[in-house]
C-alpha cells in the first residue's frame, strides 16, 4: 500500500478500529518524540501503542498526558519558545491518540505536523513537508501489520 495523499491518509485512517488509531496516533506522535523532554508523554505514548491497554491504563495514561499538554502550554510564555510550542504539540499528540472521541490517529498526526513546523521555525530550517511522508509511510506501514 502506498499512501501520496492527505485524502488517501484520512480514508486510510477511517478504516482503522478505535484501538488502531489510537495505536497508530501514538506512532506519529513517537516519530516527533525527540521534540518533547517530558517523561509523562513518552509513557503515554508507549501506553497508547500496546495493543492489551486496560481501560484503567488508558485513563491514566491519558490524564499524565493531559497535565503534560497543560504544563507544556504554560511554559511556552508571552514571548513564544518555538522549542516550547513544539514539545506542547508533541504532548497534545499524545493527548490526541488517548481521549475519546473521533480520529484520534487524524488530530495526532495533525499535532504531530505542528510540532515539526515549530521545530522549523526555531531552527530555520525548512520542513518541506517532511513530516506528512513520514506519516504516510508509518500509516501503510501499520496497515500491513
Amino acid at each position: 500500500m502506498t499512501i501520496t495523499n492527505d485524502s488517501e491518509f484520512k480514508a486510510t485512517i477511517a478504516k482503522l478500529t478505535k484501538a488502531g488509531q489510537r495505536q497508530v496516533g501514538a506512532r506519529f506522535a513517537e516519530s516527533v518524540l525527540a521534540l518533547c523532554k517530558d517523561a509523562r508523554v513518552k509513557h503515554a505514548i508507549a501506553t497508547a501503542m500496546r495493543a492489551d491497554i486496560t481501560e484503567d491504563e488508558l485513563a491514566a495514561a491519558f490524564d499524565a498526558a493531559k497535565k503534560a499538554s497543560v504544563d507544556s502550554f504554560t511554559q511556552c510564555g508571552v514571548e513564544c519558545d518555538w522549542h516550547s510550542q513544539a514539545g506542547h504539540f508533541v504532548a497534545e499528540a499524545a493527548l490526541a491518540c488517548l481521549k475519546p472521541g473521533t480520529n484520534p490517529a487524524w488530530e495526532a498526526a495533525m499535532h504531530a505536523r505542528m510540532a515539526r513546523t515549530s521545530e522549523s521555525i526555531a531552527t530555520g530550517i525548512g520542513t518541506d513537508n517532511a513530516e506528512t511522508a513520514v506519516q504516510y509511510r508509518i500509516l501503510a506501514e501499520f496497515m500491513k501489520d
